[in-house]
């Protein structure tokens, strides 16, 4: 059988060269569903979040016919589109992430940002789709197949291996510009940071530290103590780059 096939957007980085940004015709034997086919091409389900079929929306246990044809369009995080797509029950309206083994520091970048990142350095990768799945947190990883598991509802492929560039990628992919709230989770832990006086920070702050800055955040959780320090511009650089319009 035959199936015309597009991918589009951030989808055809999944394609070969040639078939990129353009429609093609893809051949198989037997039944498949939309899932089989574009994993097939190596396109992660988690990536995609609207499918159309002969210009109907489909989810992805639909199985392909003979001559129809297939667009695929990628995660629309930053859109409501609940009416149109049958791959979810509902688009995420809080935008929470789970992140692999390889992504330590873009979670701390992220929790920098002020946003809710889940990691830990020792879990597997069905404990993380499990994750992803039971508490509706987007996945992010640098493994396809570990996004391709069927469990995994939203996913995304995070194309760069620098973090600072990995998290201006999240940012423009999920348009979080708008829901930033910079230092106010915890680096560390990803628990909340509140202000606190100078005698609540205590001596978890060195005692020069606590003469030169007023300006002390702790941690709900660990009981961690930020400040402006040395450290604060170079990470106020990295969220500002991150969040500059062309995202670059």
């Amino acid at each position: 059988m035959r199936a015309t096939i597009r991918c589009y957007a951030e989808l055809n980085d999944f394609l070969a060269r040639e078939r990129r940004q353009v429609a093609f015709d893809h051949a198989w034997d037997g039944r498949a569903s939309v899932k089989d086919l574009l994993e097939g091409l190596g396109v992660p389900h988690g990536e995609v979040d609207l499918l159309l079929v002969n210009g109907e929306s489909s989810d992805f246990d639909r199985l392909v016919e003979d001559g129809d044809r297939v667009a695929a369009y990628p995660v629309f995080e930053a859109f409501d589109i609940a009416s149109e797509t049958k791959v979810r029950p509902e688009p995420l309206r809080e935008t929470r992430f789970v992140l692999d083994v390889h992504l330590g520091r873009l979670a701390a970048f992220l929790r920098l940002a002020g946003f809710d990142a889940l990691y830990r350095r020792d879990c597997a990768d069905s404990d993380l789709a499990a994750i992803s799945a039971a508490l509706k947190r987007i996945l992010l990883s640098r493994d396809q197949a570990l996004l391709k598991r069927r469990i995994v509802t939203h996913g995304y492929y995070v194309r760069s291996t620098d973090p600072a560039q990995q998290l201006a990628e999240v940012v423009r992919r999920f348009d979080l510009r708008r829901t930033a709230r910079p230092f106010t989770r915890c680096t560390v832990c990803n628990g909340a940071v509140t202000t606190v006086s100078r005698e609540e920070a205590g001596d978890r702050v060195p005692p020069l530290s606590r003469q030169l800055y007023d300006d002390f955040r702790r941690c709900q959780d660990c009981g961690r103590v930020y400040w402006k320090g040395t450290h604060y511009g170079r990470l106020r650089r990295v969220l500002d780059t991150a969040f500059e319009d062309d995202g670059r």
